[in-house]
């Protein structure tokens, strides 16, 4: 199912604003791109709606030296290649996950999903149990949405036809989503290259113009993530929500937060939806002073069985 494959990644690649190695591995058929970093308990980063492994490059700087930072680009996206006949519908690039999860040997996982990342990665999650052990779901979902006018004007407008030939012909998600998705700083110039490099193509688009209409297109996926969460209720869970984003509103939070009853939610003040970019800093200090507690917690457990 899957193999090593060795490829090059773009000239344009900054190596100075992302300073990792790229990796590239066979799943299914796909060319899955990757960065691996660091050693200690693994994080598998997943981003989101159009961004790419380079989203969690100064989270990845910040913590490589307590953990294994691995985060990858699902086909379509960043710098990975999807195999012919490759649909982009959230419910493959959860098959995807799943297959590198298993391609990688990954265990003792935290998962790290933010937007798209935390119901594709919840899903992964539910077809691998005890391969995850605790949760960070920044900004996300999981449930389906039908139904609820916010999201279905969302589904309609930025999913639909006019805005999906958009998408494709001008790079709009990228060149709407990304300043949008910032609110405490503004990407540079050269963070914002990294974004639309990698969507330089109508073809390369379709995969960023595909996801709007899957929020609720895709009912039968969610309903099988809001399903599948039960057995994963128990684990830790840290919840990291901006208060200034354009994308999910508190009653989302608020369900996150009677879905997953062992949690913590860390408000992040100002920030967007893309947080681990915008507020880096206190992304990382969260997930730290969570793990921390974590540690804590287990060993006080520890010493009750004793």
């Amino acid at each position: 199912m899957a193999g090593a494959s060795k490829r090059v990644r773009p000239a344009w690649v900054d190596d100075s604003l992302f300073p990792f190695e790229s990796r590239f591995v066979d799943i299914d058929g796909h060319t899955v791109h990757y960065v691996d970093e660091g050693s200690g308990p693994t994080l598998l980063l997943l981003h989101g709606n159009p961004t790419w492994s380079f989203l969690w490059r100064d989270v990845i700087r910040a913590l490589r030296d307590e953990f294994r930072c691995v985060a990858l680009d699902y086909p379509g996206f960043g710098l990975s290649t999807p195999k012919p006949g490759y649909r982009y519908l959230p419910e493959e690039h959860a098959d995807v996950v799943t297959g590198f999860v298993d391609a990688l040997g990954l265990d003792g996982v935290t998962l790290v999903g933010q937007d798209w990342g935390g119901p594709i990665g919840l899903a992964a999650a539910q077809r691998r149990p005890g391969v995850f052990k605790r949760l960070v779901l920044a900004n996300a979902w999981a449930w389906p949405v039908n139904g609820d006018p916010y999201f279905e004007a969302f589904a309609r407008i930025a999913g639909g036809p006019p805005m999906r030939f958009l998408a494709r012909r001008l790079n709009l998600v990228a060149k709407a989503f990304i300043p949008m998705g910032h609110r405490r700083r503004k990407p540079t110039a050269a963070e914002t290259t990294h974004y639309r490099r990698v969507l330089d193509t109508p073809e390369r688009r379709q995969a960023s113009a595909v996801l709007p209409g899957r929020i609720t297109a895709s009912r039968a996926f969610f309903a099988e993530v809001e399903a599948g969460v039960a057995d994963l209720g128990h684990l830790p869970t840290l919840i990291v929500w901006s208060n200034a984003q354009i994308g999910f509103r508190p009653r989302e939070r608020e369900r996150l937060e009677a879905t997953f009853p062992g949690h913590k939610t860390v408000i992040v003040d100002g920030a967007g939806l893309y947080v681990e970019s915008d507020a880096p800093e206190e992304f990382v200090a969260a997930i730290r002073d969570w793990t921390a507690t974590q540690g804590k917690d287990a060993s006080r457990a520890g010493e009750r069985d004793q």
